[in-house]
């Protein structure tokens, strides 16, 4: 299944941008154009260097003959302001005459050059500008602010209760079948949704309805969101998506809001489909909160409930939502009319990995020795997604070693990594350390060879890895869809391996903690039998312990067992015998091959890490062959490597014993 993005160019357009730089510049260009206005209007003051003295002083100076020359302008208020220079230097100075004073004539008297003019008014338009530019400054950057916050709130001053869905045209990002794979009874199921939306009249010669729903059911990264996607590229309509938290908010309504507004978005639109993932979010079962049930979420899901099948037909709208969990969904959601048809998107089988892994490798330049399917059948409970970050990390360890194309020898170093973790070789671990490590594992991979129920031997390391100090993978010929009894004894066995290997070798007093892990995987495989499986003489085919449950909450947890003291301590003592027989078992198959223990343990030793087929060749006595690489490795010209994608962990595969 294809994740990447397509590439932009005329159909695909880049996203739009965000304007808020732009926006911002815009304002600061208004303001400073304001301020430069108001500069220009303002007249300019021919004393403002002049000295400001009292007009008391002023007239002592006239008296003694000091000033030369004046200029008075007489304004509206009666008060006269007299500007002048002195007899001697170049220092000017400036007054206020109070109204009603005859300051020309004794001007005159004295000898003083006397010029008057009238003081030059402004218009009333200027003064109101002036004076209301700090407000109209405030309304512009107030408006600036809320219209930024506006815009990240989604639609404006009442955009609070606007729908979040997002539209995606025909033309870009562009999914079709094609870039589906692995999952052909889900695409087969939803192709007559296609059909429909290509040709609605073909239905409904016949009476027949389209189903209004399909909620896609599967684990995370099996391509259910890919899957809508690519309904909607078939058939060339409107494609709105949306996740399902973006319907809640903390305020009662606003989800309920958002959903009339979708739905209109989308009558507008019609023929269109409107994808909804993770709609658990909001379509969890009603009355599992505290309270009356009256909330914001529930109320959002009554919407959704009467506008998938209200009084108003939603024609051409297809409802498509994705879940991993779809026994929280609430019943109503789940009844025809609204959901009518549930898809499930599995894990895809060897034929299906091997089609994803073609679809993923089309963009990446392959060596000759590269074979999909050999991959496909190492990879047993990959997903869609797993698979991509596979050939993603091959990709990327090509690169780093400067090669042109990427080999089989990267993606089996990619399997590993996916699978076990990285490798952690800058860890510092004594001799001792090694030592036991190396014989932990080997007790692994020797009971598992001695087991007929085991599945094979990938590969054996004592390089820590993730976190684990040492593994022993185990790969099962071909994908299993149950186990059974036999070879759950088998994998209670291997598992107590490595615990049982350092008692023999090391002594009772140096067993080590590093078995914690196969003794909790060991007592969860034996509680799983007694409880659930029916799998105990002892206890019967009787189910004691309850299934997942929700509780008052919202989280889901185990219930426990309902059952009496006598009945639980019978539990107990079934589990402890299951466990206690793979540690009989175990020691057993190390004791009667306590030789094949040693010499698996001393190859791990020297060689750190051995593959299912080179511990056989060393079991058998042959020599491994450690040759270096084939050819001179050639360095990259200009390769590009997707960006790589983590992987959540999780157990996939065979049994990791560590």
């Amino acid at each position: 299944m294809n994740n990447n993005p397509q590439p932009q160019g005329p159909e695909n357009p880049p996203p739009p941008r965000n304007n808020w730089s732009k926006s911002f510049v815009v304002w600061m260009a208004i303001i400073f154009g304001l301020v430069l206005f108001v500069q220009v209007l303002s007249p300019a003051d021919p004393n403002a260097d002049a000295t400001k003295i009292g007009y008391s002083e002023f007239m002592e100076k006239v008296d003694a003959g000091e000033v030369k020359a004046v200029n008075i302008a007489t304004g509206n208020s009666g008060n006269a302001s007299i500007s002048g220079t002195y007899n001697e230097g170049d220092e000017t100075f400036t007054t206020v005459a109070p109204a009603g004073t005859n300051v020309a004539d004794r001007l005159v008297e004295a000898g003083v050059d006397v010029q008057a003019r009238e003081e030059e008014q402004g218009s009333i338009w200027q003064y109101l500008l002036l004076q209301s530019l700090p407000f109209i400054l405030i309304l512009g950057i107030s408006f600036f602010i809320i219209r930024q916050m506006q815009k990240n709130a989604g639609g404006g001053a009442m955009g609070f209760g606007k729908s979040k869905a997002r539209m995606l045209t025909e033309n870009r990002q562009k999914v079709t079948f094609e870039d589906v794979a692995g999952i052909d009874e889900a695409r087969e199921e939803l192709q007559e949704i296609v059909e429909f939306l290509k040709d609605p009249n073909k239905f409904a010669r016949l009476g027949g309805q389209i189903p209004k729903g399909a909620l896609l059911v599967g684990s995370p990264g099996t391509g259910k969101t890919l899957l809508a996607r690519a309904i909607a590229g078939e058939a060339g309509v409107p494609f709105f998506t949306i996740s399902g938290s973006d319907f809640v908010e903390m305020f009662v309504g606003v989800g309920a809001s958002r959903v009339r507004d979708m739905f209109e978005q989308a009558k507008k639109n019609a023929p269109c489909i409107v994808f909804i993932d993770e709609i658990d979010a909001v379509g969890r079962h009603r009355g599992a909160g505290l309270g009356n049930g009256n909330d914001e979420r529930e109320q959002t899901l009554n919407q959704l409930l009467v506008e998938m099948d209200g009084f108003e037909a939603n024609e051409g709208i297809i409802i498509i939502a994705a879940t991993n969990r779809p026994d929280v969904l609430d019943p109503a959601l789940l009844r025809p009319g609204r959901f009518d048809r549930q898809v499930v998107v599995p894990r895809p089988d060897i034929e299906g990995r091997e089609k994803i892994l073609q679809v993923h490798m089309r963009k990446v330049p392959l060596a000759p020795d590269v074979d999909a399917r050999v991959i496909a059948r190492g990879t047993p409970g990959f997903s869609g997604a797993d698979l991509a970050n596979l050939v993603n990390e091959a990709a990327l360890m090509a690169a780093r070693k400067g090669k042109r194309l990427v080999a089989m020898s990267e993606f089996e170093e990619a399997k590993d990594k996916v699978m076990m973790g990285a490798e952690r070789r800058s860890m510092v671990m004594t001799e001792d350390e090694k030592k036991m490590t190396a014989y932990h594992e080997a007790g692994h991979a020797i009971v598992a060879l001695h087991e007929p129920a085991s599945d094979p031997i990938h590969k054996a390391t004592i390089i820590p890895r993730g976190r684990a100090l040492g593994m022993v993978m185990r790969l099962p010929e071909r994908d299993n869809y149950s186990y059974h009894r036999d070879k759950m004894h088998a994998n209670m066995a291997v598992a107590m391996g490595g615990r049982v290997a350092e008692e023999i070798i090391f002594g009772y007093d140096k067993v080590s903690s590093g078995a914690s892990g196969d003794i909790q995987y060991a007592t969860k495989l034996a509680r799983d039998m007694v409880t659930q499986w029916g799998m105990s003489d002892e206890m019967g085919p009787i189910q004691y312990e309850e299934q997942q449950g929700e509780t008052f909450l919202g989280y889901s947890q185990s219930q426990g067992m309902n059952v009496s003291q006598e009945t639980a301590r019978k539990i107990d003592a079934e589990i402890r015998k299951l466990v206690e027989t793979g540690y009989d078992r175990a020691k057993q198959v190390l004791t009667d091959h306590g030789d094949e223990l040693e010499t698996l343990a001393q190859a791990l030793l020297e060689y750190e890490t051995l593959s299912g087929d080179e511990i056989k060749t060393v079991l058998a006595g042959g020599e491994i062959d450690r040759g270096g690489p084939t050819g001179p490795v050639i360095p990259a010209a200009g390769s590009s490597i997707p960006k790589a994608g983590k992987r959540k962990p999780g157990g996939i595969g065979g049994p990791a014993t560590a």
